[in-house]
């Protein structure tokens, strides 16, 4: 199964997480696209036949704004409302809980990505960089409790 893994960051940390996530699926016999810079335009959405699979790894950034690297895909998902039925979607939300707008962009791109009838395949993981000691163990963690029954 090939995953394309979307990236939103600023300071490059989530691309980390998302760089660790594309080895453990790697590891398990799948294959990734990472897209440290998603343009809707260059992401499948796939078809009945063959269906995309997205993960989705999205630091919220300043008060609750998406990560410099995704705005502009996260902008043509908002204006094209493109249909998104066959796409199966897992997310990663990356926030610090000492802000009250925690996790904030993940939980809204899960919202709009969802209304445009996208399929999630996993519950989405919310990682506290605040109190997280290894984000990148616990996003892995995560994907194991559930790729063996998706795949």
């Amino acid at each position: 199964m090939h995953f394309h893994i979307l990236v939103g960051t600023t300071s490059g940390n989530t691309e980390y997480l998302a760089d660790a996530l594309g080895e453990r699926l790697a590891a398990l016999g799948h294959t990734t696209t990472l897209h440290d810079q998603p343009e809707l335009a260059d992401i499948p959405t796939g078809s009945a036949a063959n269906p995309a699979h997205w993960l989705l790894c999205m630091a919220t950034h300043g008060a609750g704004e998406y990560a410099e690297s995704i705005i502009g895909f996260m902008e043509a998902l908002t204006t094209t409302q493109p249909d998104l039925s066959a796409v199966n979607l897992a997310i990663v939300a990356i926030g610090d809980s000492s802000y009250d707008t925690f996790c904030k962009a993940g939980i809204d791109a899960e919202a709009i990505i969802l209304e445009l009838n996208a399929q999630l395949i996993a519950p989405t993981l919310t990682i506290d960089m605040f109190h997280e000691l290894d984000p990148e163990a616990n996003a892995i963690s995560w994907l194991n409790q559930w790729i063996a029954s998706y795949t």
